[in-house]
């Protein structure tokens, strides 16, 4: 591990995290001061910044105003699907914030109240996230597009007094109408808030207030025109700022729990110590508000810093091509950028060459970085070869808020190891276990797992449930919180994250990642990305599977008998014969999430002749339609 200022950080941050973090919380102003940096009176509920009092709208946006930030950009609006651009100014972003508040409070929305918000990549988005926090209103944002039954389990959930929606959300291909989905969730949901709120797009208005409800309905522009706008409402740095909710493997979402204290000094720490990126820096994160990268990384951390987000409605390919990435850098200027190697993957499918790349100015461009999916070593090889700069990747969760291992490009760059996302984070104090807990090895993989306490800006708790929030993450290791990642530590101290320890496969009793194999596969030149499943076997138990997306102009028709062999000698020469793999198929896409995660489990499920729980994140239920022949035995 390094010798230099991330050891000596990482150091302090677990021997000493009184000192650590109550320096870091220098970097957010408080109404009062903290009177406990850590709380650990009881575990495993642990608490930051105890006593400590705060607005972390106010800290996002009115010290800035105040500290002669008002003129500089906050947010550039960018949306290719709609043709629009627009920028907003600190003092333009804080007077709409204000007003909006204004309106949420006259609807009677007060400190600890719910407010989902249910919209797509638009500015308004971002405002009724920011004025929740400035009344003290709690928000959940929903991923806008969700399917009715996954809304309305959000809804009976957090119990919103309001819900802010939009009339629809824009793709490249269709537009998709939010209302009547919002409609069939309140239709469902045993919970109704008293008021739901319509952002009226003119690509698809919705009818707002023609039928009976059991809510006042009215549009944007009716509760914001007259509002009165809204001082910052000061709350307990443990009080809750947001809740986000995550797929659970009941069916019933878990509502990660976000606090106020914690999450503005973590991510105000990372942004210039991990991402080197400070007050006036552009910074742009492809990612949607819907999920927590959008949230801490589009929304609140380059605003708790001073800095200029980008916000874009846009694809990494079709809007309208693959140079949409880098016109957006190039515009705007951006120092960085933050995406999910899927999106990366997808332009290197439609542009291996970087053709696309040469007609735009990237010279302003520092440092790309990769998070969400693990970062094979071929997609990280290719980014670096075209772009020229440090292609970083960071492994986090929803859970964490934050990045758990980093390459921590401002506090002390290291070098970069493909496959792995560098070091842990200061405040983590990551461990590789095996089944009877101990510590593994080094090289040697296990369950990764973090000791407790868990760093400021993490989940303290589940939405009003303790007990689930102990089973889910802290039961099998006393003491530790469970990531449900495997992987290894290697003799350096860099982290290598292969997969979730349910896609661990055991083939006649030896323990092999997913990860590993499909890095194999990817690293065939013909190969854009790939997936690898375990599929039930009478005989080893588990044998894997290959899926392969090819990159555009190969011919799978003429080409795809061989290709196959290679792969199939490729895992053999760089796995093992061990693997066991014989069975790859060229498929034309692979089923993923709407955050660019790849459905293995739906798909394993497939394979093994089950009917699979389609999560309501999938992004195009067509291609798992499309792959049921290919997956399924008796296909």
């Amino acid at each position: 591990m390094s010798t230099g200022a991330h050891a000596a950080a990482h150091k302090q941050s677990i021997t000493d995290p009184t000192a650590f973090w109550g320096a870091a919380a220098s970097g957010i102003e408080w109404v009062t001061e903290p009177t406990t940096v850590l709380d650990d009176s009881n575990p495993p509920f642990y608490r930051w910044f105890r006593g400590g009092v705060l607005n972390t709208c106010f800290n996002a946006l009115d010290r800035h105003v105040r500290d002669g930030r008002g003129d500089q950009p906050a947010l550039h609006y960018d949306s290719p699907v709609t043709g629009t651009t627009a920028t907003f100014t600190y003092g333009e972003l804080l007077e709409r914030v204000a007003r909006f508040a204004g309106a949420l409070a006259s609807l009677g929305v007060e400190k600890g109240d719910r407010v989902v918000v249910y919209m797509p990549m638009v500015p308004e988005a971002v405002v009724a996230m920011l004025a929740c926090a400035r009344i003290g209103a709690v928000h959940s944002v929903v991923f806008g597009g969700f399917a009715p039954a996954e809304l309305a389990a959000r809804i009976e959930d957090a119990e919103p007094k309001v819900i802010v929606s939009a009339s629809c959300g824009i793709e490249p291909s269709r537009v998709v109408e939010y209302k009547p989905m919002l409609d069939g969730a309140l239709d469902r949901s045993s919970h109704k808030p008293e008021s739901v709120i319509v952002l009226q797009r003119p690509q698809a208005p919705a009818e707002v207030g023609v039928r009976d409800t059991e809510w006042e309905e009215m549009t944007w522009d009716e509760v914001d025109a007259d509002a009165e706008p809204a001082d910052c409402v000061p709350v307990e740095a443990t009080d809750p700022l947001y809740v986000l909710y995550t797929s659970g493997t009941t069916g019933r979402p878990k509502g990660i729990v976000r606090d106020n204290g914690g999450h503005a000094v973590a991510l105000r720490w990372s942004m210039e110590n991990v991402y080197d990126i400070g007050p006036g820096d552009v910074w742009f994160t492809a990612s949607d508000v819907g999920w927590v990268v959008g949230h801490s990384y589009i929304v609140y951390a380059p605003l708790l810093t001073g800095a200029t987000t980008v916000l874009y409605e846009g694809k990494p390919v079709g809007t309208p091509d693959a140079s949409a990435f880098w016109r957006v850098v190039s515009q705007y200027r951006c120092k960085a950028m933050f995406t999910a190697p899927t999106a990366y993957r997808a332009i290197k499918r439609e542009d291996s060459a970087g053709e696309l790349m040469k007609g735009y100015d990237l010279s302003c461009l520092e440092t790309v970085f990769l998070a969400g999916e693990r970062l094979d070593p071929d997609t990280y090889e290719w980014a670096t070869s075209v772009l020229g700069v440090p292609v970083v990747d960071n492994w986090w969760q929803t859970e964490t808020g934050w990045p758990i291992a980093a390459n921590l490009r401002g506090l002390d760059p290291m070098p970069i190891k493909a496959g792995s996302p560098s070091v842990p984070v200061p405040g983590y104090d990551v461990q590789v276990l095996d089944e009877s807990a101990h510590q593994v090895p080094p090289g040697t993989e296990g369950a990764i797992a973090i000791r407790l306490p868990l760093p400021p800006g993490t989940l303290p708790t589940l939405w009003q449930d303790d007990e689930r929030y102990v089973a889910s993450y802290l039961s099998v290791y006393d003491g530790y919180y469970l990531t449900g990642d495997g992987g290894m530590i290697d003799e350096d101290g860099y982290v290598y994250v292969m997969g979730r320890t349910d896609d661990v496969l055991n083939v006649a009793g030896h323990r092999l990642s997913t990860g590993s194999i499909e890095a194999a596969l990817a690293g065939h030149p013909a190969v854009a990305e790939c997936a690898v499943i375990g599929v039930t076997d009478d005989f080893k138990g588990q044998v894997p599977r290959g899926l392969v997306v090819l990159k555009g102009g190969v011919d799978a028709e003429a080409d795809g008998e061989r290709i196959r062999r290679e792969l199939v000698q490729r895992v053999r020469d760089e796995v093992g014969a061990v693997a066991s793999l014989k069975q790859v198929d060229i498929v034309g896409g692979l089923p993923k999430t709407r955050s660019g995660k790849i459905l293995r489990k739906t798909m394993r499920e497939l394979a093994d002749g089950k009917t699979p729980v389609v999560p309501g994140t999938i992004e195009d239920v067509s291609v798992l339609d499309r792959l049921a022949s290919v997956l399924r035995p008796e296909g």
